[in-house]
């Protein structure tokens, strides 16, 4: 039988502003990657969400990015792999106060917008993110672009790798996304989406933006439920994964599964 992760972005909601629909996103995937306070998110909403994720029974994991609240994590910063490796504990070491006081360890580490693309393809960056992830807890799950500099790096490292795949999102022939500058970064048509994603999960196989098929590793789904519509895409995804025997776990559940297979 075929097994992936669904993980979503959550925890982006603070002080007075909510985004997204956490607890609607929360019913359909396996793993969240929890905001932890610098792009988005704060303490009390940190402390609400993993409270509400170890309920429904969702892996807890850490989705640490640049300090850049107004920028929501997504406007690249020039900054050295000593400083990259304090930022990404820093984060990880406040996620880890409320996944510890709610009982359970924090499964894996994603981290967030421009941070996550510029260690997909800089060494630097992610040799760095790796080694402060192996540091604070060499049991946790380096999540990254599949096929980038930053699953290598967690590779090398010696740490558990998850290799993420995008289900609305184009990719160039390198294995990269397409910039979301780029017409056509982003598909729109939910069934052209899952069918993707299905081929990527059972075929590792996925169409680039030039219509050439390019290998792919799909250890985990990124999906989004930050309006009602993506909501309903994720749930179509879930359905759809299991009517075609694909089963949705945690990304620990499936990269133990496939230790075991070796």
């Amino acid at each position: 039988m075929y097994q992936v992760d669904l993980n979503s972005d959550i925890g982006e909601s603070f002080g007075n502003y909510k985004l997204g629909l956490d607890e609607e996103v929360i019913k359909h995937i396996s793993s969240a990657n929890i905001a932890c306070g610098w792009h988005a998110g704060d303490p009390v909403v940190m402390e609400k969400i993993v409270e509400i994720v170890v309920k429904k029974g969702v892996a807890v994991g850490a989705h640490p990015g640049f300090l850049d609240l107004m920028g929501f994590g997504r406007r690249e910063m020039t900054i050295t792999g000593e400083e990259a490796k304090a930022y990404m504990k820093y984060q990880i070491g406040a996620l880890w106060a409320f996944a510890k006081s709610n009982g359970v360890k924090i499964q894996h580490v994603k981290p967030h917008g421009a941070l996550y693309n510029m260690a997909a393809k800089n060494e630097v960056l992610a040799k760095a993110i790796a080694e402060a992830i192996y540091e604070v807890d060499a049991d946790m799950i380096l999540v990254g672009l599949a096929n980038s500099e930053l699953t290598k790096a967690g590779l090398i490292k010696g740490l558990k790798v998850a290799n993420e795949v995008f289900a609305d999102r184009a990719y160039n022939p390198d294995g990269t996304l397409v910039s979301r500058k780029v017409e056509g970064a982003v598909i729109h048509d939910s069934d052209k989406a899952i069918a993707r994603v299905i081929r990527m999960v059972k075929e590792g196989k996925v169409e680039a933006i030039n219509g050439e098929d390019i290998a792919i590793k799909a250890d985990t789904i990124c999906v989004h439920g930050d309006n009602p519509s993506a909501v309903a895409f994720v749930d179509a995804i879930r359905r759809t994964l299991e009517r075609e025997n694909v089963q949705v776990v945690s990304m620990a559940k499936l990269l133990n599964r496939s230790e075991r297979m070796r």
